[in-house]
């Protein structure tokens, strides 16, 4: 079964890098019980949109933490694909938070975001609650990277608890 809005998320154990300490890891969702999570998937390392969003997490992850949110990125590159790509590229060098690696892309299949015939994941981005449950997501194709401030949007619309209007910013009235 593929994740979807307002059932449990697929469990994962994988191993991943931490750029942070320069480390490989095991990383489990149920880790981050009590969190929301926010995973996404890229294609691919050493590409060309990809870094971009990265980089734009990296940027608002004060903004995730703040939130009590962790952020996840996964692709299905190896570990030590990504630990090469964050050497190489110094747009990199500083990320904060694990890269996931889905070698044999069951997460991806799991997520429903594996494109079978290329081995590669399309750009889904999933908003996972405290006790697991997938409340948001979105996918799209390879070219188009994402909007975080619309993920953190999401992200605080959620957090209300309430219903809320098309265009909701946090501090505006919800319904």
């Amino acid at each position: 079964m593929t994740a979807q809005v307002m059932h449990p998320a697929p469990d994962f154990c994988l191993q991943g890098y931490d750029r942070s300490s320069d480390s490989f890891k095991d990383y489990k969702l149920e880790d981050y019980k009590g969190k929301w999570v926010c995973l996404f998937f890229y294609p691919l390392d050493f590409t060309f949109v990809c870094p971009t969003e990265l980089v734009a997490f990296n940027e608002a992850l004060g903004e995730f933490e703040s939130r009590n949110c962790q952020v996840l990125t996964a692709s299905t590159d190896s570990k030590y694909s990504h630990k090469g790509w964050c050497d190489a590229d110094p747009q990199l060098a500083g990320l904060k938070y694990p890269m996931l690696a889905d070698g044999t892309h069951q997460l991806s299949r799991d997520y429903g975001v594996l494109k079978d015939d290329a081995g590669i994941a399309v750009r889904g981005i999933f908003l996972i609650d405290p006790e697991g449950v997938c409340q948001w997501l979105a996918i799209h194709g390879l070219s188009v990277g994402r909007n975080v401030e619309e993920v953190l949007r999401v992200l605080d619309a959620l957090q209300t608890g309430e219903n809320v209007p098309c265009n909701w910013k946090k501090g505006d009235k919800t319904l």
